[in-house]
């Protein structure tokens, strides 16, 4: 295994493609390097389309890939719209009915009055006082663990960094314990590599169905739960509609699953790879639990983009953007910008400040389970300290190939069983 996370030598211009799906099956450290040639020599990059089984290749994105433009971009909706898709790709007709509906694929006034309907469950106070229970949930998930595992291995995405998160969005939601290897089983869909149409729509569909169960359960059986506060959530004097209800259902759980999962997974895999990091955090975990937090997350960066659509004509990095192209705000770019982060390929639990946009770059569409995200990785690692101080990765993780999410799929981890 790897001990230190090193660039190699400059990627040179002509071979980053990153509308190539082979780009993507790529090292890490090769696809950083190759970033670092963009902000360096072409910060607002034109690239064609990829090509993906269910849906029609475009005309081709803009990539930013410097700090500062992507703020700007994000903070500036009027100008770099949310809609139709977050996704690079033109979608089908049918995918864009499903996703259209989402909040965050909208801009305000509608995102707004959407993103109202929820925001009072994830707010810091709110979080704060449900933390308690985050950290229950990983107490018990980390003693279970060990109880499966007696010989001191297991595979840790699925033991621990998978279900908690989606234990915590899964109870928020209101989904029975029953239901939740079902969801988790959709969300690892949504956020997979490449898929058939065939089975984005069956997916899709058999989301749609239980969202829409779930809600007619609430209306004849509230409870203190999302899923009640969603059906019974009125907009412009309007009770949210059918694919309003499962736009809000999918995000919420993809949302607080993917982002959570794959920052646990990762900082697990880097407190391995530098082991003076896990010493140091061990050895005062409170002290720097924060800096720590935002360090994983800025390394993990779990969304690798989100796409914009130019309002107008305008200019961004010296770059004439027309209207109604395609801008990409590649998030993992950013995050290891050097004018911005010194040394940015140090893993470096102290960093401080760091502003990372592992949760988005500011503006309407920041991240709305940031807090909740925050502790809950706060809580997993407390968890694996307390109970496993020495949990190591034994292996390189097995990692999703796909430009969106920077999943991993499977990590495999030991300890020293207790005595």
């Amino acid at each position: 295994m790897q001990d230190t996370w090193i660039t190699p030598e400059r990627v040179p211009l002509e071979d980053v493609r990153l509308g190539d799906w082979g780009f993507w099956g790529r090292p890490h450290d090769w696809r950083d390097a190759a970033f670092a040639t963009l902000r360096r020599e072409s910060p607002v990059a034109f690239f064609p389309e990829m090509e993906f089984p269910n849906s029609a290749s475009g005309k081709g994105f803009w990539a930013l890939t410097r700090h500062g433009d992507i703020l700007h971009a994000s903070r500036n909706p009027q100008l770099f719209s949310s809609y139709p898709s977050m996704a690079i790709q033109d979608t089908s007709p049918a995918t864009a009915e499903y996703l259209g509906t989402s909040m965050i694929c909208l801009d305000d006034p509608h995102h707004g009055r959407l993103r109202r309907i929820v925001e009072r469950s994830f707010r810091p106070r709110v979080v704060a006082r449900a933390e308690e229970s985050v950290r229950a949930r990983a107490k018990r998930l980390v003693a279970q663990m060990i109880a499966d595992h007696p010989d001191g291995s297991a595979e840790l995405v699925s033991a621990f960094a998978g279900p908690l998160p989606l234990q915590v969005i899964c109870d928020m939601m209101g989904v029975p314990e029953e239901d939740e290897s079902r969801v988790f089983s959709w969300t690892n869909a949504i956020m997979s590599e490449v898929q058939t149409k065939e089975e984005f729509v069956r997916v899709a569909q058999e989301i749609s169905a239980y969202a829409l169960e779930l809600a007619e359960e609430r209306r004849s059986r509230p409870a203190e739960d999302l899923a009640t506060a969603l059906v019974e959530a009125e907009v412009d004097g309007d009770r949210l509609s059918p694919e309003e209800i499962v736009g809000f259902f999918v995000i919420l759980l993809s949302g607080g699953n993917e982002t959570t999962r794959n920052s646990i997974s990762h900082g697990l895999y880097e407190l391995t790879r530098h082991p003076d990091q896990r010493a140091l955090w061990w050895s005062d975990f409170e002290g720097h639990a924060k800096t720590a937090v935002e360090e994983i997350v800025r390394w993990a960066t779990p969304v690798i983009y989100m796409r914009r659509r130019a309002t107008k004509d305008t200019e961004i990095g010296g770059q004439r953007i027309q209207a109604d192209d395609k801008v990409v705000l590649w998030y993992n770019s950013a995050n290891r910008d050097e004018s911005v982060f010194p040394d940015p390929f140090r893993f470096d639990l102290t960093r401080n400040p760091n502003p990372q946009v592992g949760f988005g770059a500011g503006g309407t569409h920041f991240c709305l389970g940031a807090n909740l995200a925050r502790r809950e990785i706060m809580a997993a690692f407390s968890e694996l300290r307390r109970q496993l101080p020495d949990i190591h990765a034994t292996d390189s993780p097995e990692y999703v190939v796909n430009p969106f999410v920077n999943g991993i799929k499977t990590l495999p981890c030991a300890w020293t069983p207790p005595s």
